[in-house]
């Protein structure tokens, strides 16, 4: 099947086009649609540009018209997102235009506020030869802002955790205290006070320092426009015409930032895809775009809805899917692809057969002629292709997971299972001196002392052990590792269940640790949690130790030869995966409370963002997509709980599907 991308196209363009020079070559590279934006009238222009549309292509030829009707190229400002898309995009104007786009301003938000800071920098109180902090710096100075005020070896959350927040105060427009306390208020460890003098004194340093962290970057650069009207006209004067990508992803400061340049000359050129925003949890305002025409009541509205990627039958079922959503632009995709065959539900009746399900489709695929890199598996949340993971291993099959580490690989459930290790092997050296290492204050240097005052042997049942281990930690741990001890005793004493000893040790104190050491502490709470339920369904200790370690040993050695043989299939989120595509797509877990996510529930704006994430992976598929619904799921209790079919399906017409009853056999 040819996508037909640049086929059949209106030979009307063309024609119009004649005696215009070089745009004449633009209507055979050019939809209608994508004609009518690049070619739009100066002013304020939208262009939302659906999935699979040919975005990149329209503000490329964009760059390229204005170009070609002389506006001189160092007067354009192009923003993107990455400095590769920024590239790509210059690259393929200047092809199109002959060469003439050198002296473009084309880059980053950040690189553009940069590269103007450098010259007015002290209208903010830098030195023109201020330093930008990267992530690492930035996370070195925050360490030692904590440590000046004595927070450091406290229940106190770790600088990543810190940069994260201000990082998310800085680009929303929120205030510190208030993302702080909702985060960290229903916590009896954690001071929202403290984290606000450690900000406070972040931002002194820095200042002192004479340096800005890539945050500084965008709101002193709002600050330059907004208090210094001078500067702000110089830059208004200059740029004839702003170009900006991925619209519907600004945050509040960039938004603001855009329109303060804008407002002048008002030639201003967005694209992005209301259907396409799912980034609210790092800022990102999708209510930028849409009320874009509230803000430009003159700007020209251009819809680009034929998409070259994805089979009709595809299309139907996003767009069934996505008209759910009220507060949105309206759109519909329409395919230039020859129709192929229906999405297919695949109802099953639990997560491992769901896994047995997608193996047996995985060979069908291939024996139809697909690679195996034109596979991918998506899903919400990283803990629901566990099941997946484990079968994947068990049969050889190489896969890579775009979406982050291997579940048993990841650092939260390897800490987890420092205790199931010890109980299972009280030798286990490297499982103790991990364990220890989540203590404040304790270093691997004062984890291996204790080691060897114990004579190279930890048993976690053992009184007197647990005793001593607690007599030789510094003072600052003693709390914690008497809770830990407390969980070790009470699984001793009752005979070790491995999930109800997770449980315990979560509850205990692994929730507190996550809470103050990652950034995503939610997502690797409910891995841990949909590991106990894992654990559940094993009858001993050993055995689940003996799974787990052969499973980590295949995976490893499909990690030495997967990537170079180049036939590995693809697991990762829909967030991760958004920009891709593949031939298939597999969708796993569409069942409520999965697909969408159990917190998202009862917000009504959190839906509508789930819904369009389910948009976004469905787009993601050229000819087959697959959404798996198991029946059933483990419960925390080692039982199982009925799921219900996912909103978003429920949605879709039942005659743009195929549905098939899977029962779990080989």
């Amino acid at each position: 099947m040819s996508s037909g991308h640049g086929r059949g196209r209106d030979t009307r363009i063309a024609e119009d086009f004649a005696g215009a020079g070089d745009e004449a070559a633009f209507g055979n590279e050019l939809n209608a649609g994508q004609f009518a934006a690049v070619t739009a009238p100066d002013g304020p222009v939208l262009v939302i540009a659906a999935a699979g549309t040919g975005k990149t292509r329209t503000l490329t030829y964009r760059v390229a018209y204005l170009v070609q009707h002389g506006v001189a190229a160092e007067r354009i400002l192009l923003l993107t997102f990455t400095n590769r898309a920024a590239r790509e995009m210059l690259e393929r104007a200047e092809r199109v235009a002959g060469g003439r786009v050198g002296g473009l301003w084309g880059g980053t938000f950040h690189h553009t506020a940069n590269r103007m800071l450098r010259r007015h920098s002290r209208l903010v109180g830098y030195d023109e030869n201020y330093s930008i902090l990267d992530r690492d710096d930035a996370r070195s100075l925050i360490r030692t802002c904590a440590d000046e005020l004595n927070l450091r070896g406290r229940h106190f959350p770790r600088p990543d955790v810190l940069m994260s927040l201000f990082s998310l105060a800085a680009n929303s427009g929120q205030d510190v205290e208030v993302l702080a306390e909702r985060r960290f208020g229903a916590s009896l460890r954690v001071d929202v006070g403290d984290i606000l003098r450690v900000h406070k004194l972040y931002t002194e340093r820095k200042k002192s320092l004479g340096a800005m962290d890539f945050d500084d970057l965008l709101c002193r650069g709002l600050e330059l426009f907004r208090e210094h009207p001078e500067i702000l006209n110089r830059y208004r004067e200059h740029f004839v015409h702003i170009l900006v990508d991925e619209y519907q992803d600004t945050n509040a400061v960039q938004s603001e930032w855009i329109d303060l340049l804008a407002a002048e000359r008002r030639n201003l050129f967005v694209v992005g895809d209301d259907f396409q925003s799912i980034y609210s949890w790092r800022g990102a305002e999708y209510r930028n775009i849409l009320s874009f025409p509230e803000r430009y009541p003159d700007a020209k509205i251009f819809k680009l809805e034929t998409n070259y990627r994805s089979v009709p039958e595809i299309l139907e079922v996003a767009n069934a899917c996505i008209a759910g959503n009220p507060e949105q632009f309206q759109k519909e995709l329409r395919a230039v692809r020859e129709g192929f065959r229906p999405p297919l539900l695949a109802r099953v009746p639990d997560g491992g057969a769901q896994a047995r399900y997608v193996i047996e489709s995985i060979r069908t695929l291939r024996a139809e002629g697909y690679r195996a890199g034109d596979i991918a598996v998506l899903y919400r949340a990283h803990y629901h292709a566990l099941d997946l993971q484990l079968e994947l291993a068990r049969e050889g099959i190489l896969y890579v997971i775009t979406s982050g580490t291997r579940f048993f690989e990841q650092a939260h459930i390897k800490d987890v299972c420092t205790l199931l290790r010890l109980f299972g092997n009280p030798g286990d050296e490297l499982a103790f001196t991990r364990l220890l290492g989540l203590l404040p204050r304790v270093g691997r240097r004062t984890a291996v002392r204790i080691w060897k005052a114990l004579g190279g042997r930890f048993d976690p049942a053992d009184a007197e052990q647990r005793n001593k281990v607690g007599s030789l930690l510094p003072a600052a741990a003693a709390k914690d590792w008497e809770t830990i001890a407390a969980v070790m005793a009470a699984a001793g004493a009752a005979g070790v269940e491995a999930g109800k000893l997770l449980d315990a040790f979560g509850a205990g104190f692994y929730h507190d640790y996550a809470l103050e050491n990652f950034e995503d502490y939610q997502r690797r709470l409910d891995d841990i949690n949909e590991f106990i339920q894992y654990a559940e369904g094993f009858s001993s200790l050993h055995e689940l130790l003996s799974e787990i370690a052969l499973i980590t040993s295949l995976e490893a050695e499909e990690d030495r030869y997967g990537e170079a043989a180049g036939e590995s299939i693809r697991l990762s989120t829909i967030h991760q995966a958004k920009g891709l595509e593949w031939s298939v797509v597999i969708l796993l877990w569409v069942v409520e409370g999965m697909f969408p996510s159990a917190r998202t529930m009862d917000d009504l704006s959190a839906i509508a963002e789930e819904r369009r994430l389910f948009y976004v992976a469905a787009t993601r598929a050229r000819d087959v997509l697959i959404m798996c619904m198991p029946a059933l799921r483990r419960g925390r209790d080692g039982g199982v709980v009925p799921c219900m079919p996912s909103r978003f399906v429920q949605e879709i017409p039942a005659e743009l599907l195929r549905v098939e009853d899977y029962h779990g056999a080989w």
